[in-house]
Formats: C-alpha cells, sequence, structure tokens
C-alpha cells in the first residue's frame, strides 16, 4: 500500500546575535494540512533554533495528525540550515552538548512517524520559513519596545 500522508515541512530558525534573540518559521504542507507558524523562543543561538525548529514542527504535526495517522506520515523536511541536515543525515559529528540534547529530542519525536528526511535547501527555496521567523522577531521586539 502506498503512503498518501506525505507532509513537507519548511523550517527556519534564526537568533539576531549569536546568542540573541530567536524565533522558528515552520510551513506544514499536506493533505488537508497547510499550516504556517512563526514563535519567538527566547535568547539562543542560530544552531539551536534551527533545531527546535524541527522539533517544533513535529509536535504542531502530531497534533494535527493524531496518534492513529502520526506512524502512517512520511515527512519531509526543507531546511535551509546544512548543518542541521548534515548532522540528521549523519554526516557531520555533533559537538556541541546543547545540540546533542536537541538532536536527541528530535530523534525521539522522529520515531513517532513513518518516515522522516531532511533535505538541504537553499535559502531562496525556504522564503516562507524564514519570513515567519523575521515577523516573529519584529514582533518581539516590538513588544519590548512598549514595556
Amino acid at each position: 500500500m502506498e503512503n498518501k500522508l506525505i507532509f513537507k515541512i519548511f523550517t527556519d530558525g534564526g537568533a539576531r546575535g549569536n546568542p540573541g534573540p530567536a524565533a522558528v518559521g515552520i510551513v506544514i504542507e499536506g493533505p488537508g494540512v497547510n499550516k504556517k507558524y512563526g514563535e519567538y523562543i527566547g535568547e539562543t543561538t542560530n544552531n539551536e533554533a534551527e533545531y527546535r525548529a524541527a522539533i517544533i514542527a513535529l509536535k504542531k504535526l502530531k497534533q494535527l495528525l493524531g496518534g492513529d495517522k502520526t506512524g502512517q506520515a512520511t515527512v519531509e523536511f526543507y531546511v535551509d540550515s546544512e548543518l542541521l541536515s548534515k548532522q540528521l543525515n549523519s554526516e557531520y559529528k555533533i559537538k556541541e552538548k546543547n545540540l546533542q540534547n536537541l538532536f536527541m529530542e528530535l530523534w525521539n519525536l522522529k520515531l513517532d512517524f513513518g518516515r522522516v528526511t531532511f533535505n538541504h535547501v537553499f535559502r531562496e527555496e525556504n522564503k516562507e520559513a524564514d519570513k515567519l521567523v523575521n515577523e516573529a522577531l519584529d514582533n518581539e521586539a516590538q513588544k519590548q519596545k512598549l514595556l
């Protein structure tokens, strides 16, 4: 039986300063799903924000699908972080302790799904997720000015 539950997820994470105020951008597309999320995540590094984007995306997709369909889903990630894609595809070692912990969290979430792949794309192919990151950072900066 061919898997019809195929989801494309575009994620981006960014920090203004490294570390600095950070946010994630997530676009989820698939059968009956077309969702976009931009979220401020606090102070962190760019690399941690990239991992957090993927983690949050899988958690959101799992909520959208429910437990029974999650195991049948194929998830294709598209990320512009070469580090993230190479670490998750076992091409680079993970030396930073913080990233090791995020890797383990992401790896464990991944096990709930039928298949999860990570594909590196150029920034131009990830514009929507990047836009969501910047909107979330701009919104947070505006809130801080009002305090």
